[in-house]
């Protein structure tokens, strides 16, 4: 993985170095629409929380919807489906997943200075209780822990060592158990872990300001930004019994209705992995008349899509630099 990463890395340098990317940029290489998905914006260096979830700076994240607009499309969610149905054309578009407050403080104001439409999908519960998610109390108790490893146990077969100072590897290895395990499962191990480790629960403290309000939503939706389902609780969908899913859903989609005060039609699945959702997600969204939703495979959207319920979205994260930008917006189908 790391030598694909440096490979991608040096190819991406390349393609500035040679000028090809501003070649390729201007000669429509690829044709559809590049759905960008972030999750937060600022500097994770300091955050006790997953610091995977920062997907640029401010300043980053700046330069990268510039960018777009002056190479592409840009497109909001409304636009989404008459382009697909378009013969030609490169269409870009700005997502951002869960609902974390710097989305307001940080992303608004930087689409907002460009005129850049961008669709939120919103985990309602933790805007209307909010609580640490799971894998930011993850994160946050093997930061907080005084040991050196977690020794084998029910939960991993080998011991888990945390690789001091940042501990990421063993914060990624743990994440990955959790999303593997069934629904019913996932409290005993985050109990399991919060004792295992030493450290105990996230307070709730840490909840404090760490999510958009209702009312911030509503300013970003009459400043052209729009909005979709991302569940209440953040499940892993899949994972959990075929009522719960739609509970999830359905109560998702009456409380963003019930808050914004119009029709939602567009969802994104939790983690959105190919096996993070399944056939009875997909009934479960058309009964509750969601016509779009999102996953997170990578790559861009060819024109044409059919399948409304499995679009396909790109990760930009922590370690996009602004030349791995260039090239995931020049080469999506290499980058992305």
């Amino acid at each position: 993985m790391l030598l694909e990463l440096s490979k991608r890395a040096l190819l991406s340098q390349a393609l500035d170095i040679t000028g090809c990317g501003r070649a390729l940029r201007a000669s429509r290489i690829w044709q559809g629409a590049l759905i960008l998905n972030y999750h937060r914006i600022g500097d994770p260096c300091r955050s006790m929380l997953d610091r995977n979830l920062w997907s640029a700076t401010q300043e980053d994240f700046d330069y990268q919807v510039g960018l777009a607009k002056q190479d592409f499309d840009v497109i909001g969610l409304d636009d989404l489906e008459q382009a697909l149905r378009e013969r030609h054309g490169r269409f870009v578009m700005f997502t951002f997943d869960d609902g974390y407050r710097d989305n307001y403080t940080h992303g608004f104001p930087v689409l907002r200075s460009h005129g850049v439409p961008a669709t939120f999908f919103v985990t309602t519960g933790f805007l209307d209780h909010p609580q640490v998610p799971w894998w930011d109390e993850i994160a946050w108790m093997v930061r907080s822990s005084p040991l050196s490893a977690l020794d084998v146990n029910r939960w991993t077969s080998t011991p888990v060592p945390f690789d001091d100072p940042q501990r990421e590897i063993a914060i990624r290895r743990l994440l990955n158990v959790y999303k593997g395990l069934p629904g019913e499962s996932t409290d005993d191990y985050l109990e399991f872990l919060s004792t295992a480790l030493k450290c105990g629960r996230c307070p709730d403290s840490v909840a404090q300001d760490l999510w958009m309000t209702w009312d911030m939503v509503r300013e970003m939706r009459l400043g052209g930004m729009t909005f979709g389902g991302h569940t209440v609780t953040h499940p892993i969908l899949a994972n959990i019994s075929a009522e719960q899913q739609d509970w999830e859903i359905s109560e998702c989609k009456r409380r963003l209705v019930e808050e914004l005060g119009e029709p939602v039609f567009a969802f994104s699945f939790p983690v959105g992995g190919r096996s993070s959702f399944n056939s009875f997600t997909r009934t479960s969204l058309t009964q509750h008349g969601f016509r779009l939703a999102f996953s997170y495979y990578g790559n861009y959207v060819r024109l044409g899509h059919k399948d409304l319920h499995c679009i396909s979205r790109a990760a930009i994260e922590t370690d996009i630099n602004q030349t791995q930008f260039r090239a995931v917006v020049t080469l999506p189908q290499l980058f992305a």
